[in-house]
């Protein structure tokens, strides 16, 4: 029997678990993936954004401006990267430069500070490398980036310490209303809760529809995007947007807080809530287009491709709010972006929200900070030395791209909530992420995992269930695998 039942473990389930924590509360976190971090959160921008864009009044310009203004403290206190690099929505020649002078007053308005339009020798000054169209721009110096896996792993970890159980592989099949708690169903086994929290990002409507008869509808509109070594990280130093249309905020370009550069998304509806496969269709879309706000994009510096779903819900608008005809139930739905820069205000706003309805009283010796996996790749001589001193496995390079220690890789499986497959331990201390994309150091980390967890190497995944990497022997050829 839990007092508040969160579903979905994405950023902002795992915030709104993390700010509930708080208080003396018995929580629980339901996620039908192997790991949190496994949807929306684990493919997208790591923008903050400045809070210039959303119609002013609604949630989402309320909740970004707030969330981003909160943003850099939280970073400190929970050990995840962030950096305010400004961002800049530029304006091509023969375009409506009305429209910058549009978002500026709608910034202005949702209260975002330091806006400013700039000209062309302004931009150049800033951004050498910038298309020879761009004429004017918006700047928005409150405009930042951040690692959203590792957001996602502080808060859960920060959660998870302050008494928050996390419930993995648990995905909800039934919710029934009795007396006054929900009973949930999920994939392994049955819980009771007195308030349900559904935070199941592309999934809401459909949590949402097992004890509401209000519909929510919920579009994934799928988003595709191109990494690039850290060779062409230095490219631009701000994210660069294009002036948004009817499907958003456009293809941006960005350098990413671990030194890479990033292009992308595209905006594309989609029926299957599981699409995430990358098309040459949509990567050529978003080089094209990126080569309008850039010159000398580096298409042959790419390291991967990726995609991911949003989403959007037919208002526009953020939801979050008590179903009119379930009571204790809480919806978080629509979280498009800004979802991840906001994510801290919903949190905060939730906590609010519940507080009106239940007598919420805050829990002496909540722990408030989280120390981050120590790097070797941050440290110092002096530190890595220290490090290597203190355990032997930080001089035991695993990834050598990313400069990955077997010890780092230990701490990533033996945290709370800790990483159970190879993409969780490469979301929480990168190994994978670089230049080879896990070709070197896999199977190691495979091999780790393995022993670590007690389980056969065969039993190991790479991410959701069936991604097992290795298949076993096969028995009339012992030399091969299948």
């Amino acid at each position: 029997m839990y007092d508040v039942a969160v579903i979905g473990g994405g950023v902002v389930g795992c915030t709104v678990a993390r700010f509930l924590s708080k208080y003396e509360l018995k929580i629980c976190l339901l996620e039908r993936g192997t790991d949190i971090c496994e949807g929306t959160s684990k493919a997208n921008s790591g923008i903050i954004h400045g809070g210039y864009d959303a119609a002013g009044g609604s949630l989402k310009a309320k909740l970004n401006v707030r969330g981003s203004r909160m943003m850099e403290e939280l970073s400190l206190k929970l050990s995840f990267a962030y950096k305010r690099n400004g961002s800049l929505v530029i304006c091509r020649s023969g375009q409506d430069a009305g429209m910058l002078q549009t978002l500026y007053e709608r910034g202005v308005t949702n209260g975002v500070s330091g806006l400013r339009i700039i000209d062309k020798d302004e931009i150049r000054s800033m951004e050498p490398n910038i298309n020879a169209a761009v004429e004017k721009a918006l700047y928005v110096p409150t405009g930042a980036i951040a690692d959203p896996f590792m957001m996602t792993v502080a808060m859960a970890e920060n959660a998870a310490v302050n008494g928050v159980e996390f419930m993995l592989r648990s995905e909800v099949i039934d919710i029934e209303r009795d007396d006054t708690e929900y009973v949930i169903t999920t994939g392994s086994g049955e819980i009771r809760a007195r308030y349900v929290i559904n935070a199941a990002g592309v999934y809401a409507d459909r949590i949402h529809s097992m004890v509401s008869r209000t519909p929510v509808s919920i579009r994934a509109v799928k988003g595709e995007y191109c990494l690039f070594d850290k060779e062409a990280g230095g490219l631009v130093s701000h994210t660069l947007f294009q002036l948004p249309s009817e499907k958003g905020k456009g293809i941006l370009v960005t350098p990413t807080v671990h030194g890479n550069l990033m292009a992308g998304p595209t905006a594309i509806t989609v029926d299957d809530k599981e699409g995430v496969d990358t098309t040459a269709a949509g990567l050529k879309e978003v080089l094209d287009t990126a080569a309008m706000s850039v010159i000398g994009m580096p298409s042959g510096k790419v390291i991967t491709s990726f995609a991911g779903l949003r989403a959007k819900e037919a208002g526009g608008d953020f939801i979050i709010a008590f179903a009119a005809d379930s009571d204790n139930f809480m919806d978080i739905a629509g979280i498009d972006s800004p979802g991840l820069s906001a994510a801290p205000a919903i949190g905060e706003y939730v906590a609010e929200l519940l507080g009106r309805r239940m007598d919420l009283k805050e829990k002496s010796g909540f722990v408030e900070e989280r120390e981050a996996i120590p790097s070797i790749a941050d440290a110092s001589d002096a530190e890595r030395q220290a490090l290597i001193e203190s355990d032997p496995a930080f001089a035991n390079v695993i990834c050598r791209c990313e400069l990955v220690t077997e010890a780092e890789i230990l701490e990533a499986i033996r945290r709370p909530v800790g990483a159970r497959t190879v993409d969780a331990v490469k979301r929480r201390v990168r190994a994978g992420m670089g230049r080879c994309q896990g070709g070197f150091c896999s199977p190691k980390v495979v091999d780790i995992l393995a022993r670590e967890l007690g389980v056969k190497p065969t039993e190991i995944l790479k991410a959701g269930e069936g991604s097992e990497i290795l298949k076993g022997r096969n028995k009339e050829r012992p030399c091969d695998t299948e």
